[in-house]
């Protein structure tokens, strides 16, 4: 530790902090129970995961004795996590006599690794105010996820009022694959509170690289909010960031950009909001332009304010950590080149339970994976961050889904704005984009939102399947060398994919979408304020999309529904009986258009392809679980439909070339394209 300075000026760019409501549903994000330390053997040695498992040689007790010796574990962690009474403020935390408690967790873990990789910074200290008996003790760990004390400190107040303040500097080494930096605490009292407060990660401030625009002393950031008809969860997300006094020093404004019907500003505690927010809230109305139109104004009145570093981009339906705003800005002012700084995103419904923290995209199927590797949907409840070796890995990413997703001013003015295709991948060709400019992004452990889950949506069943498939292959052009014939493919398997279903608007809305990239980035951009309604009417023609929230509108199924998850094969099976539904669909002849009864009813969580293998028509239960729909085979329907998919494909193929030098000469995303959709917003409106 020969190389540390201790004559640095040092910023706080990481608090410690508590949950003061909700406790009982996030704890473990923020605090938990200290357990034993579990070393697995892949951590010493990664070539044991080259090995699969032999399971024909395993019996049913021995499996039985895995699982309840996990399930054992599981309880014990459990049982022993914090109360959330011992949470004194945002950030105070007592710990009962003999209590031992871990900061290894996704709030609280200090992201060496990522400071190491993006930043100059060579070393971080830890501040911390504490009263009482105990012992503070610093780890760090590795990208294998091995971890070891860096620093033990003992404490022992004379009296239970005194305030102890301790310091501690660790340099950023060992950090090139991965690794945190956290305490644990243990009161070893018999009797009396051991409390700690204000603990802080700070980094040298002459290491930062962002200067402020107008000779301010810090950067700033706007937050752009884009909203349609959920006012009550922006409205709580304005009240969130009203509270976060913090995050208000580094806040310019909030663009609250309301294109619903159901407005924001007619809640009823929308007024005493914006009183408190005062400059900080510019409240904003326009027609319905998407995601990429909302967020795209956001991002114009930003640059043209010309008073903030930073934009962030917000979705109105997320429950926000404001430290991780103010996280997101601070890691930002510190990285050696402008970078894009997104959040991970938990589950709005189990907040625990964390979607993702970095995703890449797959250049051969134009589709995202996440990195690493790493499995969707990780609880840290079930495997805190301590327990999870994978985790300390650090996790590159290509891009961040925009729910939470900070972008440097300067960035934007190079770059320009989202791209007008209302909404998705809109976000992922923002940050490809930015990428092939030089501006990384990074999807930063400690920043997070919560969100609701995809578990309760399936575009093919709505609209959206038009805007995925048109705004998936517009990506292609802009961004792939050349075409594919990987591409005919994904065409192609999407079609199955929703024919198989007798979803047959979904195979018309893909098609329409692939028919209106070939009349040229014009329409694209012309069309936008119209085509969410066209696309809608061109749907409800479809007798898939009839749905009813009453199942006695329907006749009783004639048989009872057992879902293929119950009887699993073999993936070379399953791709027989894929081969076998196709066949059928291309050569048979049936038309159960005037079918008497369903054959069966299909929960929503098996609305996949294989559940329909063998039967003519389903009545099947939307996503949301709100209403039901009656599905019905037409072979003719989709034979026909498969050969004008084969038809698309091909001729995007063959004008790839041509297409590609229209849409990127276009510049579909430049302010001049935007400036005139938003003129012609308020050319509309003032007539």
């Amino acid at each position: 530790m020969s190389d540390i300075n201790t004559s640095n000026t040092w910023e706080t760019v990481n608090r410690v902090v508590f949950p003061v409501k909700d406790a009982e549903l996030t704890l473990p994000l923020y605090v938990t129970a200290w357990t034993p330390s579990y070393l697995q053997a892949s951590v010493l040695d990664a070539r044991t995961d080259m090995q699969t498992l032999n399971f024909s040689g395993m019996n049913r007790t021995e499996f039985q004795q895995i699982v309840a010796e996990a399930a054992k574990k599981a309880q014990s962690s459990n049982a022993q996590l914090p109360i959330s009474s011992n949470i004194l403020s945002r950030y105070a935390i007592a710990l009962n006599p003999h209590d031992h408690l871990s900061l290894c967790t996704f709030f609280n873990a200090f992201p060496a690794a990522y400071w190491k990789r993006w930043t100059h910074v060579k070393q971080v200290r830890l501040t911390v105010n504490v009263t009482g008996t105990g012992t503070l003790t610093v780890f760090k760990s590795t990208g294998r996820g091995l971890y070891n004390p860096v620093s033990t400190i003992s404490v022992n107040t004379a009296n239970n009022s005194e305030l102890q303040h301790i310091e501690t500097v660790i340099p950023l080494t060992n950090l090139m694959d991965g690794g945190y930096i956290w305490f644990d605490a243990e009161n070893t009292s018999n009797t009396d509170t051991f409390t700690i407060e204000s603990a802080q990660w700070q980094v040298p401030s002459a290491e930062k690289t962002v200067r402020p625009q107008q000779s301010k002393s810090q950067s700033t950031v706007s937050v752009a909010i884009t909203t349609f008809n959920r006012p009550s969860y922006c409205l709580s997300l304005l009240k969130d960031i009203a509270a976060a006094d913090e995050l208000r020093t580094r806040l310019d404004t909030i663009y609250c950009v309301d294109q619903g019907t159901d407005h924001v500003s007619e809640q009823p505690d929308f007024e005493s909001t914006a009183r408190q927010l005062g400059s900080q809230l510019t409240y904003l109305r326009q027609s319905n332009f998407g995601g990429s139109g909302g967020y795209s104004r956001g991002m114009f009145e930003t640059v043209e304010a010309g008073k903030s570093d930073y934009v962030l981009l917000h979705d109105d339906d997320a429950i926000t950590e404001p430290e991780a705003i103010l996280r997101a800005v601070q890691f930002a002012d510190y990285t050696t080149r402008p970078t894009l700084v997104g959040g991970g995103m938990f589950h709005l419904d189990n907040r625990t339970v964390l979607y993702t923290q970095g995703e890449r995209l797959d250049r051969h199927t134009i589709w995202m994976k996440p990195s690493l590797g790493l499995e969707y949907n990780h609880d840290f409840a079930m495997r805190p961050l301590r327990d999870s070796p994978e985790r300390h890995q650090r996790i590159d990413a290509d891009f961040n889904g925009w729910w939470m997703c900070l972008i440097p001013v300067r960035v934007i003015k190079e770059i320009g704005l989202s791209l007008p295709v209302f909404i998705k991948f809109d976000d992922t060709e923002y940050c490809i984009r930015a990428r092939e400019h030089g501006f990384p992004t990074v999807c930063m452990p400690g920043v997070a939102v919560w969100h609701q889950a995809w578990h309760d949506k399936d575009p093919a069943r709505t609209w959206e399947e038009y805007f995925f498939q048109r705004n998936r292959w517009i990506f292609a052009l802009l961004h792939c060398p050349k075409p594919t014939n990987r591409m005919i493919f994904e065409m192609l398997y999407g079609d199955l994919n929703v024919g198989l279903r007798f979803l047959y608007s979904a195979m018309a809305l893909r098609h329409q979408g692939i028919k209106d990239i070939l009349k040229g980035p014009d329409y694209i951009v012309s069309s936008m304020p119209s085509k969410l309604a066209e696309v809608r009417k061109e749907r409800a023609a479809f007798e898939d999309a009839q749905t009813s929230n009453d199942l006695d509108t329907f006749p009783e199924p004639i048989t009872e529904f057992v879902s293929p998850t119950n009887h699993p094969q073999a993936r070379s099976q399953n791709t027989k009986n894929g081969v076998r539904s196709i066949v059928r669909s291309l050569l048979g002849s049936v038309d159960a258009s005037h079918a008497q009864a369903p054959d069966v009813a299909i929960p929503a969580k098996d609305a996949f392809w294989s559940s329909f293998s063998g039967i003519n028509s389903a009545l099947v239960t939307t996503p949301d679980g709100n209403s039901v729909s009656w599905l019905k085979r037409n072979d003719t329907t989709f034979r026909r439909n498969m050969i004008e998919g084969l038809q698309l494909a091909r001729k995007f193929h063959h004008e790839f070339d041509t297409l590609a030098k229209r849409y990127r000469a276009y510049n579909l995303a430049s302010f001049d394209v935007w400036r005139s959709i938003f003129s012609g917003e308020r050319e509309h409106n003032e007539r």
